[in-house]
C-alpha cells in the first residue's frame, strides 16, 4: 500500500519535472516577432547547426542591423571550444553571422 507521504513526494517530483519542461520550452526569447519571421525556429536551428555543429545553448529572435533586420541568434557550444554565435536572417534564411562569442555577449 502506498502511504500519503509517498504520494506527496511522487506528486511533487512530477510537478517539478513538468515545471522544468515548461521552463525549457520557454527558453526561446523574442516570441513577439515570430509573426514577422518567414523562417521558422526549427528551420533556423537547422541552418545554424549546419554552419556550426554542436549544442544550442541559447536562442532568440531579435531585431538587429544587417539582413532584413530580424534575425535568429544562436549560441552554440561544441566540445571545449568557446561559444559560437550564429545568426540566421528570419525572413530569408541567409546566414548572417558565424563567429566566436565575444566577452561582452548579449
Amino acid at each position: 500500500m502506498t502511504s500519503d507521504k509517498t504520494k506527496l513526494i511522487t506528486t511533487a517530483a512530477l510537478g517539478a519535472a513538468l515545471l522544468g519542461a515548461a521552463i525549457a520550452a520557454q527558453a526561446f526569447t523574442g516570441e513577439q516577432y515570430t509573426k514577422e519571421a518567414r523562417i521558422g525556429l526549427d528551420q533556423a536551428r537547422t541552418i545554424a547547426l549546419k554552419a556550426h555543429p554542436g549544442k544550442i545553448a541559447d536562442q532568440e529572435l531579435e531585431r538587429e542591423k544587417g539582413g532584413s533586420g530580424l534575425r535568429y541568434s544562436f549560441d552554440i557550444v561544441s566540445g571545449n571550444k568557446a561559444r559560437q554565435e550564429v545568426g540566421v536572417d528570419a525572413k530569408t534564411g541567409r546566414l548572417l553571422e558565424n563567429s566566436v562569442e565575444g566577452p561582452n555577449a548579449d
